[in-house]
């Protein structure tokens, strides 16, 4: 399977950036083809600009800026995001990024007021993630709100049958080395298995 992993961690020695290696090395250990998309290492620029915001929604135009991270996406069966969260969503190196690719034409198709995905390249998607808080705030006092926009709004313009596997590990703060080291074997195996 063709697998783009998108990571999106400032410092290259965090528990973050372990469970990256981790995550890719897994994968071709299982014999996948992966595209490591590391957004800080490879300089991505977050920042979406006034002219292309002037033709964010003029399918065709609006690639210009961003056409070899379209071309990369398009060419991918699955998606790993690797990405600490903070303020219950993602960092905004990845939200740039979402902002600047996930546009009409490349993820959705937009006609009048219907909207067709266009992703249905994608038939799986895995979210590896760590969280400074503990499992009940963020599952029932935050209501997952950092789910909704990948688990539940951008898979819904991928494949039909598209799988969500979404691997977190709660209260990174303060986990000892031992909780560290089960799940980033976790995320190895889970990755493996694929």
């Amino acid at each position: 399977m063709r697998i783009l992993v998108l990571h999106a961690h400032p410092v290259e020695d965090s528990f973050n950036a372990s469970l990256h290696r981790q995550v890719v090395s897994s994968l071709q250990a299982a014999g996948h083809e992966v595209d490591d998309c590391d957004l800080y290492a490879e300089n991505f620029n977050p920042v979406m600009s006034r002219e292309e915001r002037l033709v964010h929604n003029d399918a065709g135009k609006n690639t210009g800026w961003v056409e070899d991270h379209v071309a990369r996406l398009r060419r991918s069966e699955a998606l790993v995001f690797v990405y600490p969260t903070w303020w219950l969503g993602v960092p905004a190196m990845l939200k740039g990024y979402m902002d600047r690719v996930w546009m009409p034409g490349v993820v959705f198709h937009l006609d009048g007021s219907t909207l067709t995905p266009a992703l249905t390249n994608i038939k799986r998607i895995a979210v590896v993630t760590t969280y400074g808080a503990p499992w009940w705030y963020i599952n029932l006092w935050q209501m997952r709100a950092d789910r909704a926009q990948i688990g539940r709004v951008f898979r819904r313009h991928c494949h039909p049958d598209c799988r969500l596997d979404w691997l977190a590990l709660y209260k990174l703060d303060t986990a000892p080395e031992d909780e560290r080291r089960a799940f980033l074997e976790r995320v190895g195996r889970a990755m493996r298995g694929w």
